[in-house]
């Protein structure tokens, strides 16, 4: 029997990441290096504010805390790893990592799709009903809010995680990806992934595309409340409470947008530059936007500027 062909079983995998561009690495692993360090520094300082400062105990700022919490799990799950890539001359990954490392990544991103539609659902109701805001938005709901964010996250990670094990990997195990980017892992299955393709296009419908929508609608009917309120100031004064969510909403999906809505090169030179641009577009989603969170959310807002303030000069501890 000719065993020539047989294929084995893969039990790791190899990142390409940047191997082809080594001057990049040195380069990138300064910058990936410095902005995760302001990423643990940025969310950290604005967990602490929100848990530290008693006139942040409220679902604003709750919601806050909790997107902060998950940039820093989000970046953690992969920057680590980049990190290494850019350091390792072989870049593998056991399968049970890239397991892992797929399942935090998916749950990080869903879950904060859907955190960025409860927290324009927040802004709705305190623009819009500002009586009806302390019995809406009481404890007993924003709570549970947040809660289902992080489970269904969790639920569509296991799901789609699950679907992807299952698949027969064998022969080829180059990623051309710095991460387990579950598409990419999929395109390494010597099997039909169809039903994998379609259960991704169902979350994707599910987790981009109904928040979305939420979110449009909710500021549709935010812009109209502000647009009829008769003073200048007040109106100045109503968008100031959710333009750092709208700022940080365009940049998260805009992102996306970017990432999987521009057309795909045919000509091999450019698909190779194309592959480049999709890896920086992927960091880029993947780092900078985590890190520029805090940064929006500290400048557009007063109460968080004085909270961190506060937190600088010590006057929450006592020595």
């Amino acid at each position: 029997m000719d065993r020539s062909n047989e294929t084995s079983p893969v039990f790791c995998f190899i990142l390409l990441g940047l191997s082809t561009h080594p001057k990049l690495e040195k380069i990138f692993f300064v910058l990936v290096l410095s902005m995760y360090l302001v990423i643990l520094l940025g969310n950290g300082v604005l967990i602490l504010v929100t848990i530290l400062d008693s006139h942040l105990h409220t679902p604003m700022y709750f919601f806050l805390g909790n997107l902060s919490f998950l940039d820093i799990c989000y970046t953690t799950s992969s920057v680590p790893l980049i990190l290494d890539s850019f350091l390792t001359p072989r870049k593998t990954i056991s399968f049970s990592g890239c397991t892992v490392q797929m399942f935090l990544s998916f749950a990080m991103g869903a879950t904060e799709c859907v955190l960025l539609g409860m927290m324009a659902f927040d802004r709705y109701v305190a623009i819009c009903n500002p009586l009806r805001y302390p019995v809406v938005m009481s404890k007993a709901a924003y709570v549970p809010m947040a809660a289902s964010s992080w489970a269904s996250g969790s639920i569509t990670a296991t799901i789609q995680i699950s679907l992807a094990i299952r698949l027969p990997f064998c022969g080829d195990n180059v990623i051309n990806h710095f991460i387990c980017e579950i598409l990419a892992v999929l395109k390494l299955a010597c099997a039909d992934i169809s039903i994998n393709v379609i259960s991704m296009g169902v979350a994707n419908v599910i987790f981009l595309g109904v928040p979305v929508l939420f979110i449009f609608v909710s500021y549709i009917f935010i812009l109209s409340t502000i647009l009829r309120i008769p003073s200048a100031e007040g109106r100045k004064k109503a968008f100031s409470t959710c333009s750092a969510h709208l700022t940080v909403v365009i940049i998260f999906y805009g992102t996306i947008l970017f990432m999987y809505g521009k057309p795909k090169s045919k000509d091999p030179l450019g698909a190779d530059k194309q592959d480049l641009t999709d890896k920086l577009m992927t960091l880029f989603y993947g780092v900078v936007t985590p890190m520029l969170n805090p940064i929006i959310y500290s400048l557009r807002n007063k109460d968080v500027r004085g909270a961190v303030r506060d937190l600088v000069h010590l006057k929450h501890f006592k020595w």
